[in-house]
């Protein structure tokens, strides 16, 4: 494998020269050091693709040998966009994004994991993909590898909706945690109105990755650790954070690997 600067794309850094001939999957992640961890502690890295503006990427191998980018997008829809963008533009046509989440349901609890089905999407970076009115769904296939990856490593999991929000803060109903605890009425009371819809968890991706699969043809899932009850407390439990991250990590693992095989595709 040989790669050139000529075909590397701005923002990831790399190009398809720098990636075996087969390579059709990614793992996404928010923060640099989990992609890291994913491709040298979980799988069988293979090479460091790019250190670039904290959007690092890494080559591994699947446990049934297929390769596999994980891959970083930043924090929030925006940065993730313009990611997901380049890595379609280079060939990917599966893209899971491994994150994590804050639960809004009193019976998804910290330290399981969520798959997400579909997303409320409170994002702009979603809007300027497609209108707000086109749904944002994840492809049913790979959300059903994802569940069944959970249930076969017996990891405590919930498939649904997530809510995807542009902010942390203010987006995600945070005041007492937050600089500024005069939230618009817009974003008061939001938590529980959401629950009543039957919304899982607050995360920041997945509306926008849901809607850039389907526009762009691509398949996109995601499978998010849960490390905070917003039912009780607006931080995030970091005594239970590496735990949950592990558990979502190694259900995206476990999917992929399935999905490389051809397990649980559509017939073409």
């Amino acid at each position: 494998m040989s790669g050139g600067a000529g075909d590397r794309l701005y923002h990831v850094g790399f190009g398809r020269s720098d990636l075996p001939e087969d390579t059709d999957v990614v793992l996404l992640s928010g923060d640099p050091g989990r992609s890291e961890l994913i491709a040298n502690d979980l799988l069988a890295h293979e090479a460091d693709l790019s250190r670039n503006r904290g959007l690092d990427s890494f080559l591994a191998r699947l446990p049934g040998g297929a390769p596999v980018i994980c891959a970083t997008s930043g924090m929030g829809a925006p940065s993730m966009s313009i990611v997901v963008n380049e890595l379609v533009q280079l060939g990917m046509r599966t893209i899971i994004r491994v994150g994590t989440s804050g639960s809004i349901q009193d019976h998804v609890r910290v330290g399981s994991v969520v798959i997400g089905s579909g997303a409320l999407t409170n994002q702009g970076a979603a809007d300027d993909i497609a209108p707000p009115q086109y749904p944002a769904v994840a492809d049913p296939f790979l959300t059903v590898a994802l569940a069944d990856a959970a249930h076969r490593l017996g990891i405590d999991h919930h498939v649904g909706i997530m809510a995807s929000a542009d902010t942390f803060y203010e987006g995600q109903e945070r005041s007492a945690s937050s600089a500024n605890p005069h939230l618009l009425r817009r974003v008061r009371g939001m938590i529980d109105e959401y629950a009543g819809l039957g919304v899982l968890n607050f995360e920041m991706e997945a509306g926008t990755l849901f809607k850039m699969g389907s526009v762009y043809r691509f398949t996109a899932g995601a499978v998010v650790g849960i490390i905070a009850q917003r039912t009780e407390d607006e931080k995030p439990d970091l005594a239970e954070k590496d735990a949950a991250v592990d558990r979502a990590a190694h259900v995206a693992i476990a999917a992929a690997d399935a999905w490389a095989s051809g397990a649980g595709r559509p017939a073409s």
